[in-house]
């Protein structure tokens, strides 16, 4: 079987709904597997299953200290993601810009003929 690239493992991971609320509630710190289940209904086994799809895709890690295995944000892996649609934005930008050049070349036209037949 063939490995998915990490950019395909993110987006994967990304796509789900209940895995990008999981990324928002670690977005303001460390938690707990079960403080990380507390608002969605399903299992402890369920939430484990969204979180090893968030830790393949390197967008969590998960640590062991004592009894508690907090999780925690990688920035790295949104880095990734955010680098791969940069390229997009900018090239969509480049072209919106050069649309409202364009729109207002011909709005500047528009008025002069407008000017010169009353």
């Amino acid at each position: 079987m063939m490995q998915a690239d990490p950019l395909s493992l993110t987006f994967a991971a990304l796509a789900d709904p209940t895995r990008r609320a999981i990324l928002a509630r670690l977005s303001k710190g460390e938690r707990s597997v079960n403080e990380l289940a507390g608002p969605f209904r399903m299992s402890l086994p369920a939430v484990s299953k969204h979180l090893k799809v968030l830790e393949r895709a390197g967008l969590i890690a998960r640590t062991r200290e004592a009894q508690w295995r907090p999780c925690r944000l990688r920035p790295a892996g949104l880095k990734r993601a955010d680098d791969w649609l940069e390229q997009y934005r900018v090239m969509w930008e480049e072209r919106l810009d050069r649309l409202d050049h364009y729109l207002m070349e011909l709005q500047g036209k528009d008025s002069r003929t407008h000017a010169r037949n009353p």
